[in-house]
């Protein structure tokens, strides 16, 4: 047998049907053909995101628009995944206008548990669509995960903490759970920092002592509507209690921690240059009856 006869051989045994689907049939060069196209597919539309995210890294110092370039780089590598594996089982012989077979397929795939995928990939698309989430937003899931939103993934959401801890977390979540976004349109946040001073503070000098603090800390607004302000918020037992309320921009609000941390250290720096006492717990023993005896003993002797 010469070459060309089994050249034709070979093509003839690709090309031989394996099973029928419709009013068409499905052979084995149709199916390789088809995994080949739909291999070219995913990887050009892999290239092209990542071509894409190139461009959009040169606004990464105006979030939203990154955010904005990010939706659109994802939502057209779906388009492209979708389109491309339409056309690979059109080349392969399935008819897919036929509903009774999309339907039963769809079924089977639930059946076996593809029910979580596709509930995350349907969130994700949600997400992407109506913006109510994007990359660079800081947010607070009912789960207790915080932090700030990388990548909006397939079947997850990336969400790096402040201690650069990455949590892959279902896109379903956001949908079915509560979820605070704190940059969600404004990039302002009140914060309130609780503190306690002694009895017999004048109120005054706290006031100005906290204002004060609340300006040595860079990323504190103090203009316009976002004042800092001093609340007098009740008499606890050993101290008169206030808060500290401040306005802070996207950088320090997104950092609650830390920036709770700075206010107070700034907080205790300016109580102790104004003289002000920060109180201790302490408990007054009165004696209704009887006698109690104390002895006082010379420092010089210890104990």
């Amino acid at each position: 047998m010469n070459a060309g006869e089994l050249l034709a051989t070979g093509e003839a045994w690709l090309m031989r049907p394996l099973f029928s689907v419709g009013q068409g049939s499905v052979s084995l060069g149709s199916i390789l053909m088809a995994m080949l196209f739909l291999g070219g597919i995913w990887w050009f539309a892999g290239a092209l995101e990542n071509s894409l995210n190139r461009l959009a890294r040169r606004h990464s110092d105006e979030p939203w628009k990154f955010a904005r370039f990010h939706m659109l780089t994802r939502l057209l590598r779906y388009s492209v995944w979708v389109i491309g594996t339409l056309v690979a089982l059109n080349y392969i012989g399935i008819d897919l206008t036929s509903i009774t077979l999309l339907g039963s397929a769809f079924a089977v795939g639930l059946g076996f548990g593809l029910q979580n995928i596709v509930s995350n990939f349907v969130s994700g698309v949600i997400i992407l669509l109506e913006r109510s989430l994007k990359v660079g937003d800081f947010v607070d899931l009912q789960s207790g995960v915080r932090g700030h939103v990388r990548e909006i993934a397939m079947r997850y959401t990336r969400v790096s903490t402040n201690d650069s801890l990455d949590v892959l977390v279902p896109n379903s979540e956001f949908i079915n759970g509560r979820v605070s976004n704190w940059t969600l349109d404004d990039s302002y946040r009140r914060m309130h920092v609780p503190f306690g001073v002694a009895y017999g503070t004048p109120k005054e000098r706290v006031r100005d002592a906290a204002r004060a603090a609340a300006a040595a800390v860079p990323g504190i607004i103090d203009a316009g509507a976002m004042r800092t302000n001093v609340w007098l918020v009740g008499y606890g037992d050993n101290a008169v209690n206030y808060e500290l309320v401040v306005w802070a921009d996207r950088e320090r609000s997104t950092h609650p921690a830390s920036t709770h941390a700075k206010l107070m250290w700034a907080l205790d720096d300016a109580l102790q240059r104004a003289g002000i006492e920060i109180p201790f717990p302490q408990r007054d023993l009165h004696v209704r009856s009887g006698t109690l005896d104390v002895r006082m003993r010379p420092a010089s002797e210890g104990g």
